[in-house]
């Protein structure tokens, strides 16, 4: 076989960037609306306008960055009918990991609540965010279908973009860290049918209170 040239490691200077736009995006740091510029981020950057050209096409397949005339590229603003239609699909795939996670008797790690508890105490909201979507994770993967985790992971970004935005003026819902107990003790417990049926419930009741007070945002700023 012929020589190939060697490939010398280097971090992705494309998906470091569009880590980093995503989490600004996400964490409500980027507001909706605003302006996105390659020569303005590669500056703040350090880096070539190349990678954040590549990583600001990637966010725009996303949907999170939009197009805006003249103005250029911008922060896309969080639709409540789209964070209310995933929540609607989120409900039927958590209520299946949870279902799948039961009856294959996982034990998932109670320790997880504890965290999340304590995130919502530090009141630092992307350690919030981070502790929900660790805590369904695992249950995705203790469901034994990798297809569950990835058909919730492509929505995320909507998600925690939905989160960022409600938690910084109406903070967590009192009840969501008990629900998820709820939810770990009835999958650890191996009842299938409860663990779906809490899981489901938690994911509807969630949407709805998202959607209801994105609505109530947009109101309010009109």
């Amino acid at each position: 076989m012929a020589a190939l040239e060697r490939i010398e490691f280097a971090p992705d200077l494309t998906e470091q960037v569009y880590q980093r736009l995503l989490d600004a995006i996400c964490s409500g740091e980027l507001a909706p609306g605003a302006r996105l510029t390659q020569e303005e981020l590669a500056a703040s950057f350090d880096v070539s306008r190349q990678p954040v050209l590549q990583a600001l096409r990637l966010l725009k397949k996303d949907g999170v960055v939009i197009d805006s005339g003249r103005r250029g590229l911008i922060v896309a603003p969080v639709d409540p009918n789209l964070i209310g239609q995933l929540y609607e699909v989120r409900s039927v795939l958590d209520g299946l990991a949870a279902r799948r996670a039961a009856l294959a008797g996982a034990k998932i790690d109670p320790s997880v609540i504890d965290r999340g508890r304590k995130a919502v105490t530090g009141g630092r909201i992307a350690a919030m965010i981070d502790a929900d979507i660790a805590f369904h994770n695992l249950i995705y993967a203790a469901a034994d279908n990798p297809l569950i985790g990835e058909s919730a992971g492509r929505h995320w970004h909507h998600i925690r973009r939905a989160m960022g935005a409600v938690l910084q003026t109406a903070g967590v819902r009192a009840s969501v860290w008990d629900e998820h107990q709820a939810i770990l003790e009835a999958i650890n417990a191996g009842d299938a049918g409860r663990a779906e049926q809490l899981a489901r419930g938690h994911c509807e009741a969630a949407g709805h209170a998202l959607s209801a007070r994105l609505m109530e945002r947009g109101r309010a700023a009109s």
